[in-house]
């Protein structure tokens, strides 16, 4: 009873003074149930009697059974949280958590699509159909605004100014932001409100404000954009994998090689730190042969 009070009131903070989604939530309630379970195993049932020893030993039987550095990284941020707010509620003496600090691991660069390929993505969600304007549309946004994939599954009609061309978007810890409308996402968008969703809602009598639909009418739900963008690399002539989130990638990646600056992305994107922001500074081969032979005498 002791661990559940602590874990409940822990909980209770994410979400009404942090403002995290479900989501992150139950990310947090895993990796606290996975420690009781060690705690319950190794013959130390408290969570608030856990001492560095305990870190120590937990740290171990982590790499023993070989999970990931960013699984374990993930793990002990969780765990340094919790006893943080305990700490700061006086409720122990000190954080056992706080000395531990594991090396990071070298960033990979994000994964993009090149302007070429964006290109071949779009020839292949051409058509009149219902879900073919949906998909046409769903591109649309999530390249043309950089949208997260639950950010652009949540997205209503509401929220879209078609007159200054902006959207408002309700983003990662609560965080209301404007993201620009491209003109293509806009006609998009007007085509098949107007006439594909419009024809799969009357079929399925629904009535809701959500852009994205289904194939019944009902909203999308992020791992149905995920499956749609799937369907359209299997259409394309494209031999990538994909992911949601490349869209994204490549949205600020193509922002920053014609000329965004760092910080106009960085609010776009919805990045609480400049230094999420700045693993896309890198720059793609056709960048670097371009400016090579711009500027090389021997190129």
């Amino acid at each position: 009873m002791e661990n559940e009070a602590a874990m409940q009131e822990f909980m209770s903070y994410l979400i009404t003074e942090r403002g995290y989604s479900k989501k992150t939530k139950e990310a947090y309630q895993r990796d606290l149930d996975d420690f009781c379970d060690f705690l319950k195993d190794s013959g130390e049932p408290l969570l608030m009697a856990v001492d560095h020893l305990d870190v120590r030993v937990y740290l171990a039987f982590l790499n023993d059974r070989k999970y990931s550095r960013n699984t374990i990284s993930r793990k002990i941020a969780s765990l340094r949280s919790f006893y943080q707010y305990h700490l700061r509620h006086e409720k122990i003496m000190e954080n056992p958590f706080s000395y531990v600090h594991l090396k990071k691991k070298q960033a990979r660069l994000p994964r993009f699509f090149y302007e070429k390929e964006i290109e071949v993505l779009f020839e292949s969600v051409e058509g009149t159909e219902p879900l073919d304007q949906r998909n046409r549309a769903l591109l649309e946004v999530l390249y043309g605004s950089g949208l997260r994939v639950s950010e652009c599954a949540n997205l209503s009609l509401s929220v879209i100014d078609f007159d200054n061309s902006v959207m408002l978007i309700h983003g990662k810890g609560n965080k209301d932001r404007y993201v620009p409308l491209g003109s293509y996402a806009a006609d998009a968008i007007q085509a098949f409100v107007c006439d594909g969703r419009k024809r799969l809602m009357d079929h399925f009598d629904k009535k809701h404000d959500y852009l994205f639909i289904n194939h019944r009418g009902e909203q999308i739900t992020p791992t149905g954009i995920e499956y749609v963008l799937n369907q359209i690399i299997k259409k394309s002539s494209l031999t990538n994998d994909i992911h949601p989130h490349m869209l994204r990638h490549t949205f600020a990646t193509h922002l920053l090689n014609n000329g965004a600056d760092l910080r106009t992305v960085q609010e776009l994107l919805g990045h609480a730190n400049l230094s999420t922001t700045q693993i896309y500074t890198h720059v793609t081969k056709e960048s670097l042969q371009k400016s090579y032979r711009s500027f090389h005498p021997r190129a």
